[in-house]
């Protein structure tokens, strides 16, 4: 089973800055580079790879996509998913134009670390509504509990392909998995979102992220989506506070070992090459 990994972050800390990675040992200090991954990934099944904006400080998401556009079609770099802040109508135009020239194949704006009301605004939904426009598909990322908030986002801005990130977030640690599965029941039935098979690990409690206990979670996706409407992840370095990237690719070939060969293809690469247009 081959992968791309749609999900794939780098920490420089010499040029951009990461603030966030203050409060997580295992990411605060270090750079994480594209040599680094390739040493975890040799011989691991990964055929390419998408770049996922890193949640870098405020000042720095614009110059964090120029560095990167400089790497994609290299060392099986395939595009990269940019930061991009719909809340505000100042310079989003010029930066949506500037995109297209950055090898971008996605647009995120990271939601759950900020207030809900951020993609309830008019402003916001108006402005994805351009990104739509553009044909490029934007990345979900809410919290179990906010899974309503983007359904109604969904609802408000239908013409446009999402990809919800991590699984929708699950609570594994505290076994909150009926809130969870209700807020999938609420996102699986629109047909423009795929789900990203990713992060959980991070989620489970310290040291006990297990393919036994995240099967459920994984079943429930595969119920409520279907292998051509998921796609994988490796979230590295951040899976390095769950099972690390090596563990998460084991156990994502285990936990997928039961599925056909096509169905194994279609979370291993088809629907990340149809959704982000990589052919």
């Amino acid at each position: 089973m081959e992968l791309i990994d749609t999900h794939q972050h780098l920490i420089l800390r010499d040029r951009i800055g990461y603030a966030w990675t203050a409060e997580f040992a295992a990411l605060r200090s270090g750079d994480f580079t594209r040599a680094d991954y390739a040493a975890l990934t040799a011989g691991r099944g990964i055929v390419g790879t998408i770049f996922m904006e890193t949640g870098v400080d405020d000042g720095d998401y614009q110059a964090e996509a120029r560095m990167v556009a400089d790497m994609v079609g290299t060392g099986g770099m395939l595009g990269q998913i940019a930061s991009i802040r719909p809340e505000t109508d100042e310079g989003f135009d010029a930066w949506l134009d500037e995109v297209v020239g950055l090898n971008v194949v996605g647009l995120r704006r990271i939601l759950h670390v900020v207030e809900d009301e951020r993609s309830q605004t008019e402003t916001f939904r108006r402005n994805l509504r351009k990104i739509g426009a553009r044909g490029l598909p934007f990345d979900l990322n809410f919290l179990a509990r906010q899974l309503p908030i983007c359904e109604a986002l969904l609802r408000a801005c239908p013409d446009q392909a999402y990809v919800l990130d991590h699984c929708g977030v699950p609570d594994v640690a505290a076994g909150a998995f009926d809130e969870w599965a209700a807020g999938i029941d609420l996102i699986a039935p629109f047909q423009n979102v795929v789900v990203k098979m990713s992060g959980i690990t991070t989620y489970c409690a310290p040291g006990t992220a297990s393919v036994a206990l995240i099967r459920p979670y994984i079943e429930r996706l595969l119920q409520a989506f279907g292998p051509d409407r998921m796609l994988w992840g490796g979230d590295w370095p951040v899976v390095n506070l769950g099972a690390g990237l090596p563990g998460w690719i084991g156990m994502t070939r285990e936990l997928l070992a039961e599925l056909t060969p096509d169905e194994q293809f279609a979370i291993g690469q088809g629907t990340a090459r149809r959704v982000y247009r990589l052919d």
